[in-house]
């Protein structure tokens, strides 16, 4: 009866954590692409594109790309595209379904070595709900992050099997598993080493000296440490192969830091800090972007020691405790060791950390945080009732934060917005950002974040050369110049920056003699000489065709003249080269207005309006023609 009891509540378990993960998560069917690697993975890969194809598979398996190589990855998105084409729906909703599936496996391998069902669903849960995990499954390049943990636990659940009863032919699965993992993603480098800690606890295969046998019932083959070490030593060979393997590409397209752009004792100090902030995240999991930009050099030194002194008082507290509680030790080194591969010692790309790289390390902090305070209670009076209540309180504050946190990866803009605004010092998001801007035409806000990406790093003659064109196109030209020169001096052979600042410089000797025609248009035309100031005005537009002024000036000359359609053609320039000005915004409304063209006056003044809502004369203008329309 009581088996039937715990089959009939894990079929429970199963259904609520797969149900409360998918409506967690449903929301990232309305998400796009994101603009950081999704296009080397997806978006602008033709290989990945074209589906899954003969072609294809041979150059997954044969090239590099996205500065690795994980063919599996490649495959799994060549599928998407052949069900889903680039609709990023399909792409995002297959992450969550491999969140899913290895959320339900955790579980189940839990349940499998421990058989204590609860903590394991809990386990499970904080798996699936945490919001620093949110990462890897919002963001479609994230595909080798969901699909190499999949065979992760698959691993694991196969080498549950081979512990239970050991032989050639249930060992051969177990390399398989490992090796189609480490194909998606070579995180799995560290596997092997995560198994041995297995058979510590929960498998309990083996003790170490110091430690009396344990009498515990078990359903798993016992063996010397020694054996159970030498049973690793194939899946070593398999992740030896794939380190050196990523080792080489990375290192073969410089994404790999030298000792001298970061010595060594700045990688372990970082190291230290990444250890201790993940922790802090998990229990405390705001603030949380897409990229962290690495300190270099600059990292405070009361950071490495507060973050030093925190794991050696962790570790000194499971080296004491490890005879007694192996969970805590099991759980501790997990989590260390899982980390190693990302954790900055070998320092490749640009971030000091990243949520992603959580994705499988934070199972040992779960492991103690479900077994520890159980552990700690004994048998003390409602001890279930509270943990029952403690749990659901837990669950459901992750389950709120990831709901608020996917709304951020709805697209590019939103997500890196949301970065620059909780991180310091990040650069490369408002370059990125900035670059986002331009191409919507938000010219001010992208000169807002490539200054400030220069505020933090002022050598980067590719920001310096962008904000030129940009403050070019505002006619902020000597702003422009400036920027040029900045450029040419950090990069002097930039033909682009060469041939931007020559024609800057002419156009400067163009735009002084315009501005010197319109200044003497606009006495002429307050002297009410119209014919001398509209010839003055059309001369200065020959020097410079986008003199946003000079346009307005003139159309407010032809109008006065009664020449009106000539005048809103050239309002119509006006507010084609400076969209924000105001004045021609406005003289356009009332021009529209006398030729009978209401509803595009009402449109015109409403655009006054949302530049500027304290002009007077447009909502006087709008509210007449509102309430009598012609």
């Amino acid at each position: 009866m009581h088996r039937t009891s715990g089959k009939y509540w894990a079929v429970c378990i199963y259904l609520a954590l797969a149900l409360t993960t998918l409506a967690v998560y449903w929301q990232v069917h309305t998400h796009d692409f994101i603009a950081f690697d999704d296009d080397l993975y997806v978006t602008a890969n033709d290989n990945v594109q074209a589906g899954l194809t003969w072609q294809g598979v041979k150059w997954a398996f044969t090239t590099t790309h996205a500065y690795n190589w994980h063919p599996l990855t490649s495959i799994s998105h060549m599928l998407d595209c052949r069900l889903f084409g680039l609709n990023p729906a399909g792409h995002h909703f297959t992450n969550v379904l491999f969140h899913i599936a290895n959320t339900l496996l955790l579980f189940l391998v839990l349940n499998r070595m421990t058989g204590c069902l609860w903590r394991s669903a809990f386990v499970a849960a904080l798996f699936a709900l945490h919001p620093l995990h949110a990462e890897s499954v919002a963001w479609v390049s994230e595909r080798k992050d969901v699909l190499s943990t999949f065979f992760w636990i698959l691993t694991m659940w196969l080498y549950i099997r081979y512990a239970e009863r050991p032989r050639f032919i249930a060992y051969l699965p177990i390399m398989l598993a490992l090796a189609l993992g480490l194909m998606a993603k070579q995180m799995l480098v560290t596997l092997p080493f995560v198994l041995l800690l297995l058979d510590y606890w929960p498998l309990q295969r083996f003790t170490l000296p110091s430690q009396n046998p344990t009498h515990q019932k078990s359903t798993f083959a016992t063996a010397s440490f020694s054996r159970c070490f030498l049973e690793k030593l194939p899946l070593l060979a398999l992740s030896a192969l794939a380190s050196i393997t990523v080792l080489l590409v990375q290192s073969k397209v410089a994404l790999v830091k030298s000792t001298a752009q970061i010595p060594l004792a700045y990688r372990f100090g970082n190291s230290l800090v990444a250890y201790a902030k993940y922790i802090t995240k998990m229990f405390w999991p705001t603030h949380l972007g897409i990229l962290y930009p690495h300190p270099a050099t600059d990292l405070p030194l009361w950071q490495v020691f507060a973050a030093g002194l925190l794991l050696l008082s962790i570790t000194i507290v499971v080296i004491r405790s490890f005879r007694t509680r192996r969970w805590l030790a099991v759980g501790w080194l997990w989590y260390l060791g899982t980390l190693v591969p990302v954790i900055g010692l070998v320092q490749v790309g640009l971030q000091q950390m990243a949520d992603r790289y959580t994705y499988v390390p934070l199972i040992g902090l779960f492991i103690i945080i479900a077994w520890g305070p159980a552990e700690l209670m004994g048998k003390r009076k409602y001890r279930n009732t509270l943990l029952a209540a403690a749990a659901v309180i837990i669950l459901s504050a992750l389950t709120i934060l990831t709901w608020l946190q996917l709304p951020r990866w709805k697209n590019s803009i939103a997500l890196y917005k949301h970065t620059v605004a909780v991180t310091a010092n990040n650069d490369i998001l408002h370059y990125n950002l900035g670059v986002l801007l331009a191409r919507q035409g938000n010219i001010d806000e992208a000169i807002k974040h490539w200054s400030e990406a220069l505020k933090i790093k002022p050598d980067q003659p590719t920001i310096h050369k962008n904000l030129a064109v940009l403050l070019t196109r505002q006619g902020d030209i000597d702003q422009a110049i400036e920027h040029y020169r900045h450029a040419l001096k950090l990069r002097p052979k930039d033909k682009a920056a060469h041939n931007g600042l020559k024609n800057l410089l002419a156009r400067r000797e163009k735009l002084d003699a315009a501005v010197q025609l319109y200044n003497k248009a606009n006495v002429l035309a307050a002297q009410r000489k119209l014919d001398e100031a509209v010839t003055c005005y059309t001369k200065a537009l020959q020097l410079v065709p986008d003199y946003a002024s000079a346009h307005n000036n003139l159309g407010n000359a032809l109008f006065l003249q009664g020449k009106l359609e000539q005048a809103l053609a050239h309002y119509s320039r006006a507010v084609r080269y400076n969209p924000n000005m105001v004045d021609a915004h406005y003289n356009m409304a009332v021009l529209l207005a006398r030729l009978g063209k209401t509803d595009e006056a009402v449109n015109r003044h409403r655009k006054v309006l949302e530049i500027n809502p304290n002009h007077k004369g447009a909502r006087r203008a709008l509210q007449q023609l509102l309430k009598n329309p012609p």
